[in-house]
């Protein structure tokens, strides 16, 4: 799709599965589960979908998945299906190398957006993905990755995290634009100094993030677990809302399985669906 001067595209990085109930937090399983079928491990299935920007001077990933550097308890923990080499294979569908990747904008620095960015070669080194990039992130979510506060800190993996000190790092503080076009949308609730990415256009389209990460969590009050403010999310996706629902913004879900996006209207519960698409 065409937002403004930039095409868009997503593609798929492999999908996973976590508990239920923290990802619906206190919503009773008899009602998350209609739309969000458990395994017998109670987990639910989720997608890695990133995205993909073109303007003709950037090409711009926006989230890069898990990477390849688990072990296979891990992988089996997390009922992870991802083929070795995903990221080049999609980049490729799109006539894309990694080290033709300008910039990638990290939304927050969790094992499932961030760990794509760099590699473990065969001899155990590590490096980064898109050796040519320059990274975007808040500052306040690299600070807070690196304070390893007991609630969240399982979600930051040192394999991560320490090969990132040595690329080329932007940091960002607040909402600001980042390139021409796209900008940077602060949400707390989950983790401090997430942020979501907008895109400009007719239509314009936001990355939401783990603000709301599926189709199934767009009622205001179906946040997660795993949010570290709930209430701070619920008031961030009343904000959304209040702006978003009114020009038909795009939605994008980056951990929806099957939806990869939608227009929302304003309904009882908060956003309704009015269009859904399958891929952008």
């Amino acid at each position: 799709m065409q937002a403004g001067a930039w095409r868009v595209d997503s593609l798929i990085l492999g999908r996973f599965r976590l508990d239920g109930g923290a990802m619906f937090g206190v919503v009773p399983k008899v009602l998350w589960e209609k739309t969000s079928p458990a395994d017998e491990l109670n987990r639910i299935a989720l997608a890695m979908r990133v995205l993909l920007l073109r303007d003709g001077k950037h090409t711009v990933l926006v989230d890069c998945g898990l990477g390849h550097k688990e072990d296979s308890r891990f992988r089996n923990q997390f009922a992870l299906d991802q083929p070795d080499g995903i990221l080049e294979r999609e980049l490729g569908r799109l006539d894309v190398r990694p080290d033709q990747v300008t910039d990638v904008i990290l939304t927050h620095l969790h094992f499932d957006h961030s760990g794509g960015a760099i590699l473990r070669e065969a001899d155990g080194r590590l490096v980064p993905q898109f050796p040519n990039a320059r990274i975007h992130l808040q500052r306040r979510q690299w600070e807070w990755a690196f304070a390893r506060h007991p609630r969240d800190r399982a979600s930051y993996l040192n394999d991560n995290l320490e090969p990132l000190k040595d690329l080329n790092l932007r940091f960002l503080d607040g909402e600001v634009g980042i390139l021409p076009g796209v900008s940077a949308i602060v949400v707390d609730g989950h983790s401090p100094g997430m942020q979501m990415v907008a895109v400009a256009g007719e239509p314009g389209l936001v990355y939401l993030a783990d603000l709301i990460p599926t189709a199934a969590h767009l009622p205001l009050a179906w946040v997660m677990g795993y949010d570290l403010e709930p209430l701070k999310t619920v008031a961030e996706k009343e904000r959304l809302a209040g702006w978003a629902l009114d020009r038909r913004t795009l939605l994008v879900f980056e951990h929806d399985p099957d939806v990869a996006a939608v227009v929302c209207g304003v309904g009882q519960r908060g956003p309704e669906i009015l269009e859904r698409q399958q891929e952008l």
